[in-house]
C-alpha cells in the first residue's frame, strides 16, 4: 500500500491488491492504450487526463469504465483489467476509485464528448507531468506514477511512459 498527499492536499491511499477499499465503488479511472500510445482526453476544466468518472445507477465500476472510454474519447475497449484501487479523503468525503488497464481496438468519431474534447494521443506521458498545466491535477500525484510502473510490468515491454 502507498499512502501520499495529492495535489488538492488531500490523504491517498493506494492498494494493487483485489478491491481493499470497496466491492462496489463509485468511481473509475482508466489508462488506455490504442496504437502503441497513450489514449487520454481533454478534458474541459482540467486539461489531459485519462478517462474515468462516475459508475451510474445499476452499473457495476467495469461497465462504467469501459462507458467512461467511449463516452470521453470514442474508445472502443478491446481489453480490460482491474489494476488497483485507492481512496481520497478529502474535506467533506472520501471517494473510492477502481483503476484500469485498457487496450483501445477502434476510435470513432462522435460529435459530443460529454464535459471532453475528445481523444488525445500520446506516444508517452511527460517526465514533468506534475509541472505541465496542460495536465489534470488527476495525473500530478503518485496514483498516476504507480500505475504506469504496475501497467509497465504487467503488459507491457519496451514502452516509454512517464
Amino acid at each position: 500500500m502507498y499512502r501520499f498527499i495529492d495535489y488538492y492536499h488531500n490523504e491517498v491511499v493506494l492498494s494493487f491488491d483485489d478491491h481493499p477499499f470497496s466491492t462496489d465503488p463509485k468511481h473509475v479511472w482508466v489508462v488506455c492504450r490504442y496504437q502503441n500510445k497513450w489514449l487520454l482526453t481533454k478534458h474541459s476544466d482540467r486539461g489531459y487526463e485519462f478517462p474515468g468518472g462516475k459508475v451510474e445507477e445499476n452499473e457495476t465500476a467495469l461497465e462504467a469504465a469501459i462507458r467512461e472510454v467511449k463516452e470521453e474519447t470514442g474508445g472502443i475497449v478491446d481489453t480490460i483489467d482491474y489494476i488497483g484501487q485507492y481512496k481520497v479523503r478529502g474535506k467533506e468525503k472520501m471517494i473510492v476509485k477502481n483503476i484500469y488497464y485498457a487496450t483501445i481496438k477502434e476510435l470513432i468519431t462522435q460529435e459530443d464528448y460529454l464535459e471532453t474534447y475528445g481523444p488525445i494521443l500520446l506516444e508517452e506521458i511527460p517526465h514533468n507531468v506534475q509541472k505541465n498545466r496542460q495536465f489534470s491535477f488527476i495525473m500530478k500525484d503518485e496514483v498516476l506514477l504507480k500505475s504506469l510502473e504496475r501497467i509497465k510490468q504487467r503488459f507491457l515491454t519496451n514502452v516509454s511512459g512517464s
